[in-house]
């Protein structure tokens, strides 16, 4: 029997289209960001307000601020280590770690830029409950 609106065939390739527009839509956005000189400048490490500005137009539309993911399939950061948060940005920057959108963010990010955000992210304090 056939109620009204789409049948699931439907709803299935109008949800996969829309996520292919939503990638496309972010990775405009990111490449745009990247674009612009201002965003290119390392944040100073210390520098808790240059490093959030820098969190939030390159990071928080994915990861989200405090580092907890807002995109599908995107990684939670906060409360990872240091060094692997490290070790990450630097296997996408050189290509040795393969994604469409990390890849065009790490390239444009110095040794500067990766030291604060993994700081940033591995500040974050995360709290843990086991299931009762």
């Amino acid at each position: 029997m056939n109620g009204p609106g789409p049948g699931p065939a439907r709803l299935y390739s109008d949800n996969k289209k829309m996520r292919r527009s939503k990638r496309c839509l972010l990775s405009l956005t990111l490449l745009l960001a990247v674009a612009s000189g201002s965003l290119l400048e390392p944040a100073l490490a210390g520098d808790a307000t240059a490093v959030r500005d820098k969190v939030r137009t390159l990071c928080q539309n994915c990861h989200g601020e405090n580092g907890v993911a807002v995109l599908h399939g995107a990684a939670n950061l906060s409360g990872q280590q240091r060094e692997y948060l490290r070790e990450q940005l630097r296997a996408y920057r050189s290509g040795r770690r393969q994604d469409a959108q990390m890849n065009i963010v790490a390239k444009t990010l110095t040794d500067a830029d990766i030291e604060n955000f993994a700081d940033w992210y591995s500040t974050i304090k995360v709290t843990v409950e086991t299931p009762k």
